[in-house]
């Protein structure tokens, strides 16, 4: 029995071991924030995998329930009862030696009684052997002979005494010899065998508990794995690209086709002055035949070559609107170009400002406004919608605290003895402060709202599709009235190395950094909560790949198995380059 126990008591040790790794492992993955603001809590995948999480941890908690179960209905039970066991043990060895003591004190009695016996037979013998010997002597006196014969005599009366005793103790001996082998120690082993079968029924009944203990928790620990199997099925992969789709959407407008540069114009202007062909210099925003291989790899999202330095941050400065007088000779205005891309492109410098150039100057040197125009239009839409519903409840938050404030100023008034009302004053007017603050800041952002949805409405398709007819039909009519070296010309050249500009850079160095391959790995000796933009999360212990090394302003750039990359401190990493 104390051989089950200690074996029942290891594997309740390694129920608890394994039911605390699994613990350590849920609390590992759960999120520590408020899922309702993290972004990936959008996703049913992000969602099942947190459902799944939680059933792991009911399926520890069965564990704990198994391994508890075991130490108290089994551990505990059998180790009480194998010291009853011991006690009731040892009281019946007991009562078996005080039932040989008694037979061995029998027998020491038959023994000393028999050793007397045949003493005192010894001794008359010798005394009747004495006394005739004395009889038949001729010069023995008679009273000699009288005193040898009494002495004879009583010798003889003391053997027979001796013999009765004998008899007595061996009769006695024989009976007490009886009684234990025929009823005190078949008794005693009667019991011992009744306390050993009771031992074996309840080593049974442990053994039985083992398995009941782990049958009980079947049907829960069913239900956790039928509520993992039913997060897997929630998964919906269509629902998650959509999801994706608008979390990240821009919502810039795509660039219109690219026009047909013809290059046979300076030999067909003669022959008819409605060619589709324009000089080099006219401002209808088409690229410089020559300078079409420079700016091809400006247009393109996901470019990793000719990566050019960032545009200035500033627009390109519009040019006065045409006038009648203009409409056939001067300049167009670039927000009516004829080109649909260029027109695209200059929609997006106008919006997109001030530019975030890479993930590094997002880190270090972030150009972040208040009103998020650094971010594109749906990402600004979005996130000034997300700061007015927080402004919302910080407001409710107050107005609920000022009208407790009221309350508890009236109740201070009918009633003095509660409280002064002045000194609820100071913190009526801070609360008062407070709500006109954040009504302000409501308006503000509505406003920048509104803003960024008007912006939003104005480059839609319909409109640029409306602008670039009504280019098109202005180009038509001043095709060919532009000279290569006219003014205009030199104009048009500056307009389009404005549009011109690598509006993608902040794109192009984004996807180059998610492409580079890790320099080495890396160890988080600490913990470090990444609640600034660039900055990422990380856990004691976590493993980690090195993107880039610290460039002397204690930050290395890393990336995390399960996605995501960041910034951490240095000194809070164990380094091994590759």
């Amino acid at each position: 029995m104390e051989k089950y126990v200690k074996f029942v008591k290891e594997r309740t040790e390694i129920e608890q071991a394994y039911a605390k790794q699994l613990r350590n492992l849920v609390k590992k993955y759960l999120p520590k924030r408020n899922t309702r603001e993290d972004p990936e809590s959008k996703f049913c995948q992000y969602q099942a995998f947190l459902h799944v999480v939680k059933e792991l941890n009911d399926f520890a908690g069965q564990r704990e329930v198994v391994a508890e179960n075991l130490m108290t209905q089994i551990c505990v039970e059998l180790s009480k009862h194998a010291q009853e066991l011991k006690q009731e043990r040892k009281s019946h060895f007991q009562e078996g030696r005080r039932a040989q003591q008694q037979l061995e004190n029998s027998f020491k009695q038959l023994e000393n009684s028999k050793r007397k016996f045949e003493r005192d037979c010894r001794e008359a013998e010798k005394a009747m052997l004495a006394a005739e010997k004395l009889d038949q002597d001729l010069n023995a006196t008679k009273a000699d002979v009288e005193k040898a014969k009494q002495q004879a005599n009583l010798r003889s009366h003391m053997a027979e005494e001796s013999k009765n005793e004998y008899a007595s103790f061996l009769q006695k001996f024989n009976r007490d010899q009886s009684q234990f082998y025929f009823l005190e120690m078949p008794q005693i082993f009667n019991k011992l065998q009744e306390m050993d079968e009771r031992r074996t029924v309840r080593l049974k009944e442990g053994y039985g508990v083992f398995s009941e203990t782990e049958r009980q928790v079947m049907p829960i620990i069913g239900k956790c794995l039928d509520g993992m199997k039913a997060a897997a099925d929630s998964v919906n992969e269509k629902n998650d690209s959509q999801v994706l789709i608008e979390l990240h959407k821009s919502g810039f407008e795509r660039p219109g086709d690219v026009d047909f540069e013809d290059f046979s114009q300076p030999i067909n202007r003669t022959s008819s002055d409605s060619s589709l062909g324009t000089p080099r210099g006219t401002l209808d925003g088409r690229l410089d035949p020559r300078l079409l291989g420079k700016n091809k790899g400006k247009r393109w999202l996901f470019s990793k070559k000719n990566k050019l330095p960032p545009p200035p941050l500033s627009p390109v400065i519009s040019a006065p609107p045409p006038s009648s007088s203009s409409a056939t000779n001067g300049p167009p205005s670039p927000k009516f170009t004829r080109d649909p891309l260029s027109y695209c492109l200059n929609e997006i410098n106008k919006t997109v400002k001030p530019r975030i150039a890479s993930f590094r100057s997002l880190k270090r040197g972030p150009v972040i406004t208040e009103d998020f125009s650094h971010l594109p239009p749906e990402q600004r839409r979005k996130k000034l919608q997300q700061k007015i519903e927080e402004r919302n409840r910080e407001l409710q938050k107050e107005i609920d605290q000022r009208d407790a404030l009221n309350k508890m100023k009236d109740v201070y008034q009918k009633t003095p003895q509660m409280g002064d009302p002045a000194s609820l004053e100071p913190k009526i007017s801070e609360t008062l402060s407070n709500i006109e603050k954040l009504r302000l800041e409501i308006q503000k952002y509505e406003s920048w709202l509104a803003e960024a949805e008007s912006r939003m409405l104005s480059n839609r398709p319909d409109n640029t599709l409306r602008h670039s007819r009504h280019l098109d039909h202005a180009t038509l009519n001043n095709n060919g009235s532009h000279e290569k070296g006219s003014p205009d010309a030199t104009h048009s050249d500056d307009s389009q190395d404005a549009l011109n500009q690598p509006i993608y850079t902040e794109f192009d160095e984004d996807f180059e950094e998610d492409l580079a391959s890790p320099i080495g790995t890396c160890v988080a000796m600490y913990q470090f909560e990444g609640s600034s933009e660039g900055t990422i999360s990380m856990t004691e212990g976590e493993e980690l790949s090195l993107m880039e090394e610290d460039k002397g302003d204690g930050w290395t750039r890393v990336r995390r198995s399960k996605g995501g990359e960041g910034y951490v401190p240095t000194s809070y990493l164990r380094v091994t380059l590759n």
